[in-house]
């Protein structure tokens, strides 16, 4: 159980810091080794008291102690989160970092209370010195049998169903009821008086798991999947889904399918107007990767009718929340659930169009930016077919999208360069035949005066912003892709330069 409990909460604490600092590995790093320094310290601590005190009593009172702070410190983690969801909304950085702070407080009674618990065991198991071997290995075996049981059950069941909060109070209180029966076995009274724990953690217990997770203006919904943070958000007639620290809108749905100006997403029109404008522009079949609530397939369709279209998305309840609040449901588009490569692998083509919009910086998925990753989507491209993926950058550093570049013409002949006004964000537009920038001028002015006024417009804005293409040195592959160290480096640069207040905040683009 001790083991079982120390996995689920390193799990449940990485998810509450998901939806504060996101999902990038530094995150992960960060958990994991706060996980293991205070595994380390217990391990010191707890061999110490038990050479001391060697007595099943005082075994069993850790392990109460351990499970009523499992519970307690997580509750309290969230508030301080909520907290600092909202610091993080408003760029209020004190706030932000007496938050992280009191997180690390929080993980640490807990996780070394835990710690505490294999070495005491170890010691009460001792019978005979020639016996230390295998009753160490049994015990740190069944530890670890534990800890597999805390890997799959709250990633895979607990926190998708039940949430965060209530998966720290489901796991704590198994552990807490494991040491209230063996304090109960060895001293009834002790038994009795750590039965007031409950009482005590009770009420804390209820209020802390009311109410939502984080409490933006406008928020309609939220839920948590195993993948993600998921909320939506209203602002007028307008619905935004943000994902884990919501720093960006990463889909938009308005009443009646209006769209109120030229976003990343409307700019993806303009990508098969690169092409030859002596030839038409066929638009049979297209593909989404990073479909998130359908914003990029449903504007296809609006202007060019109902051609299909394949949408692949990662996490099922971002799907679910598409479908709920941002109306998607046109027939045409055909959602596949699952990873952007493998699912792309599945599928046959040809596409006239595939758009790429899996990444936001700092939360890349490194094995869809690699060379072998855009040879097998240029093999499901049609001999004009056309790639185009949304890539972040800061407004005076370019190395994620040089070498996103230098990768994308190891595979295509030609790569032009959009930035998107009003954002940090840059369209790579790659053709499979060597193409002109000027095309798309050219077929502006070749638009019929039927034409949807949503593509007009966002052929004119492709054109207006088109930037000379640079490529780096750097190119990534399936062996070597180091883009956690190009995006951590633009990052500290931009911080630098910019401060906190030239991060996007809440409703960012």
């Amino acid at each position: 159980m001790g083991g079982m409990s120390t996995l689920a909460i390193e799990f449940t604490a990485s998810r509450m810091l998901q939806t504060v600092y996101g999902t990038s590995n530094i995150v992960w790093a960060n958990v994991i080794g706060l996980v293991l320094f205070f595994l380390t310290v217990g391990y010191f601590v707890g061999g110490r008291i038990a050479d001391r005190n060697p007595h099943p009593r005082l075994f069993y009172q850790l392990v109460t102690i351990a499970g009523f702070s499992s519970v307690f410190f997580l509750l309290l983690t969230s508030v301080l989160l909520r907290t600092a969801a909202n610091a993080l909304a408003f760029i209020n950085v004190g706030a932000l970092l007496s938050s992280f702070f009191g997180v690390i407080f929080a993980l640490a009674v807990p996780i070394t209370l835990l710690g505490c618990i294999s070495p005491f065991a170890i010691r009460l198991g001792m019978r005979d010195v020639n016996e230390a071997g295998s009753l160490s290995g049994q015990i740190y075996a069944i530890s670890t049998m534990g800890s597999l049981l805390g890997t799959y059950l709250p990633v895979l069941i607990v926190i998708p169903q039940a949430g965060s909060r209530l998966t720290a109070l489901i796991f704590g209180t198994i552990l807490l009821a494991v040491g209230l029966v063996g304090l109960w076995q060895v001293s009834r009274s002790s038994g009795l008086h750590y039965l007031l724990l409950l009482v005590i953690l009770a009420p804390f217990a209820l209020i802390w798991t009311q109410g939502t997770i984080k409490s933006y203006p406008g928020q309609i919904y939220e839920t948590e999947s195993a993948y993600n943070y998921i909320q939506v958000v209203r602002e007028g007639d307008c619905n935004y889904l943000l994902l884990n620290e919501g720093q960006a809108y990463h889909s938009f749905y308005c009443d009646g399918g209006r769209i109120p100006s030229i976003s990343v997403w409307s700019i993806m029109l303009a990508a098969p107007y690169f092409n030859d404008p002596a030839q038409p522009v066929p638009m049979e079949r297209m593909a989404v990767i990073g479909l998130a609530a359908g914003t990029v397939p449903k504007q296809f369709t609006q202007v060019f009718g109902p051609f299909p279209i394949d949408g692949i998305e990662l996490d099922p309840k971002i799907v679910q929340a598409g479908r709920d609040y941002f109306a998607l449901n046109e027939p045409n588009i055909r959602v596949i659930v699952g990873d952007g490569r493998y699912e792309l692998n599945r599928l046959d083509g040809p596409y006239n169009l595939i758009t790429i919009d899996a990444y936001k910086v700092p939360y890349i998925p490194w094995h869809l930016t690699t060379q072998q990753y855009f040879q097998e989507v240029r093999a499901r491209l049609a001999e004009d077919g056309v790639v185009a993926i949304n890539v972040g950058r800061a407004p005076r550093d370019r190395t994620l999208v040089e070498a996103m570049t230098a990768t994308l013409l190891t595979v295509f002949p030609t790569v032009h360069s959009l930035d998107i006004p009003g954002s940090l964000n840059t369209i790579l537009v790659a053709t499979v035949q060597p193409t002109d920038p000027a095309n798309a001028a050219l077929h502006l002015a070749q638009l019929p005066p039927e034409a949807h006024p949503l593509l007009r417009a966002a052929i004119q804005t492709a054109v207006q912003n088109v930037v000379p293409t640079r490529a780096s040195e750097v190119i990534f592959t399936d062996e070597r892709a180091p883009v956690e160290t190009i995006i951590d480096a633009l990052v500290i640069r931009y911080l630098l330069e910019e401060g906190p207040s030239g991060l996007p905040g809440l409703g960012g683009g």
